[in-house]
């Protein structure tokens, strides 16, 4: 937890943006994997976390805007459960660290807010995104899952991204201490990993750095030869010889704040001269890029420079062809990046998109766009002072996407499908680091990661 204050500011901040009515803020439930006492890991709605820093399950908070009055609703451990878990602190003593001295057990939230409902008081809550919350508004408002996007609040998804979305000197100190430890992760994969090893190795050895800072892995670790593949959670090839090895990873803090970085390095001890070019190109665009972050710049002007990097930079590679500016609005350098540049982050590593991708990403009203590529951007809007992001261009080289292109002969009067012969089985290059917007510029978070060829070729030594 922060201090008492930081959690009182916080909800005399969103008070102050809210009207009347009752704030209902869901904390998450244990999930069981198999059997009810096996539980997934828990984690705490982030939300929760952001106005109330109570890291515990089966908790649910009201503000109630007219009376002024605050409420934890929540059931102590019983005596078996202590048994088995320990003595903790109570609901009570927790909530008051953070400004909370009503605490009633969860029986009397139902009527609570039945009351509520029938005086014709409006109750506000987020998007669930949980199915425990789901069926838990089913049952204390009776609302359909289908009527969940309709009867949540607008005013206060509204009040709570604009909030959350500006990081405070405490916030950006722990994402600091996130960054840090992430790049203790990639420092250690790029050392540790060797031909003959299996890809679940690298990975592991990067999970134990998160461990060892009583933190945990802020996603599930991407660690693999094939790069190419965006989201690859297969820990199962062998580590070979002229390879890349790609790995995201990150650590989110025991106060749940996350780190994001990509590093892509050689199994061999040096990058080949074809994957020096490709991966100086993703370098070029990383830096490019990266030296626009300011206030006042929509971060889709800044995607598209590094879609300009790209196309520009394969097209000296006889790679691309034809004029860069129609080649990406048609969207022909998605064959290479078909990512967004990079997202929000804080106490998610995809900030408050559990809130609903465009209305985090994108200024109100502004639609996504349906060209391929160009709609995976999940932050577009103008970029603000205490905004968190990552900058996280990459090239990679899908063999089926380039099969199906080349066979329906798209965008033949930009891309040289012939040259890409010699690249079907290269993987991808992602280069990733976290950001902040200040005042004028901005600042790279946490220390740098080896990102230089020359760098990362001393490490693998």
């Amino acid at each position: 937890m922060f201090s008492t204050q930081v959690y009182v500011q916080r909800r005399e901040a969103l008070k102050a943006k809210m009207k009347n009515g009752i704030i209902l803020f869901l904390g998450n439930e244990e999930s069981p994997m198999n059997y009810p006492d096996n539980p997934y890991p828990f984690r705490q709605h982030s939300s929760f976390l952001y106005y109330y820093g109570i890291d515990r399950p089966s908790l649910v908070a009201t503000i109630d805007l007219d009376n002024q009055q605050e409420t934890i609703f929540g059931d102590e451990l019983t005596l078996d459960e202590i048994v088995w878990m320990g003595n903790q602190p109570s609901i009570k003593e927790q909530a008051e660290k953070v400004g909370i001295y009503e605490v009633l057990p969860s029986v009397k939230l139902y009527t609570f807010l039945r009351e509520a409902i029938a005086s014709g008081r409006d109750i506000h809550f987020l998007p669930p995104y949980r199915p425990e919350n789901k069926i838990k508004l089913l049952r204390l408002l009776n609302i359909r899952p289908d009527q969940f996007a309709l009867k949540s609040s607008d005013d206060l998804l509204k009040a709570v991204i604009a909030q959350r979305e500006i990081k405070s000197k405490d916030e950006i100190a722990e994402i600091e201490k996130a960054v840090n430890w992430s790049v203790e992760m990639h420092v250690a994969a790029i050392k540790y990993a060797k031909p003959g090893m299996k890809e679940a190795e690298v990975m592991a050895k990067v999970a134990q750095v998160a461990l060892e800072h009583q933190g945990q892995p802020s996603f599930p670790i991407i660690a693999t030869v094939h790069g190419e593949i965006l989201h690859n959670h297969n820990y199962s090839h062998t580590l070979k010889k002229g390879q890349l090895f790609l790995l995201d990873a990150g650590v989110e803090t025991p106060r749940h704040y996350a780190g994001d970085l990509t590093s892509t390095f050689p199994v061999s001890k040096h990058f080949s001269k074809k994957q020096k070019e490709i991966y100086q190109l993703v370098l070029d665009a990383h830096y490019a890029t990266a030296n626009m972050l300011r206030p006042g710049i929509t971060f889709k002007d800044v995607h598209m420079h590094a879609c300009r990097v790209i196309f520009e930079g394969l097209k000296d590679m006889g790679i691309t062809k034809g004029n860069t500016e129609e080649a990406i609005i048609e969207g022909a350098h998605a064959l290479f990046f078909p990512t967004g540049l990079g997202h929000m982050m804080g106490l998610d590593v995809h900030d408050m998109e559990d809130l609903g991708e465009i209305n985090v990403g994108y200024a109100p009203g502004e639609s996504k766009s349906a060209l391929f590529g160009l709609k995976s951007l999940r932050l577009a809007k103008e970029l603000l002072t205490g905004h968190v992001l990552t900058i996280e261009p990459g090239i990679y080289f899908i063999p089926e996407l380039i099969k199906r292109w080349k066979a329906d002969k798209k965008f033949e009067h930009f891309i040289n499908y012939k040259n890409l012969r010699p690249f079907m089985n290269f993987g991808g290059v992602r280069i990733e680091q976290d950001y902040l917007i200040t005042k004028r510029s901005s600042k790279l978070l946490g220390r740098k990661k080896p990102m230089e060829i020359n760098e990362i070729e001393k490490l693998r030594q």
